[in-house]
């Protein structure tokens, strides 16, 4: 038993399986640049959740995104099994910030990986023309009403600014309203509502897009360590090459 574990450690806590692993990402991701054009099943991927979608389709299509999954799993435990032993091998090294800068960096990727993973089970996006007054069924059971479509039209008769008043009722019957204008959302239990444009003749008409993301929050926060991990050692490579005072 204790031959097996050390055998699995000592295959995760290997460079030459991280290099392994890369590699392997590589092949299948270009494998499926090639298979993606010629099969329409991907043309709704991008406004599907991942995991929903695979399992709508067949596998000998989708099969280089299984293989990619897959090693997506063993590089994340690559990744964790690499921190520790890293971390336990150099606790007494003098150069604690040349130390911990791999494993934020490292730790940022995590987060990254585990934010796609929770926006492929759980997200959503879509668009809807709606009316003044219309209801739109969302995610999670809310229900958001569009109560006004304003738009600012000049002498020319173009459209530069246009707006929606929209008040969302949450599955607990409490509401959250606002307006909303380009580049100026509005957020309801994680669903956010964004107004690409609008049409008002004949009547009042707002294309809005609905979005749902649950892994947007753990990719900034994996974004933000990612930084603070090179911004470390960029200080320490800094530090070594400047010249003595």
């Amino acid at each position: 038993m204790m031959k097996i574990t050390r055998a699995i450690l000592d295959f995760f806590i290997s460079l030459r399986t991280t290099i392994l692993l890369v590699f392997s990402l590589i092949f299948l991701l270009f494998a499926g640049g090639f298979i993606m054009p010629f099969h329409e099943e991907f043309q709704s991927l991008h406004t599907t959740p991942l995991l929903a979608w695979l399992g709508e389709n067949d596998p000998g299509v989708t099969w280089w995104l299984y293989g990619s999954l897959g090693v997506l799993s063993l590089l994340a435990a690559n990744t964790v099994v690499c921190s520790i032993e890293s971390l336990i091998r150099k606790r007494s090294a003098r150069t604690w910030l040349l130390t911990i800068s791999p494993q934020v960096i490292h730790a940022g990727f995590l987060f990254i990986l585990v934010a796609h993973l929770m926006s492929s089970s759980d997200s959503f996006q879509g668009m809807a023309m709606a009316r003044e007054g219309e209801l739109l069924p969302l995610p999670n059971g809310i229900t958001a009403v569009i109560n006004g479509i304003h738009a600012d039209i000049d002498p020319r008769g173009y459209i530069n600014e246009w707006s929606a008043e929209v008040r969302c009722i949450l599955r607990d019957q409490s509401e959250v309203s606002g307006i909303i204008r380009p580049n100026e959302p509005l957020f309801a239990d994680g669903t956010g509502l964004y107004i690409k444009t609008v049409k008002l003749d004949p009547s009042p008409v707002a294309l809005i897009q609905i979005s749902r993301d649950p892994g947007a929050p753990y990719a900034l926060i994996g974004g933000i360590f990612f930084l603070i991990g090179m911004a470390g050692l960029l200080g320490v490579k800094i530090r070594r090459e400047s010249p003595p005072e």
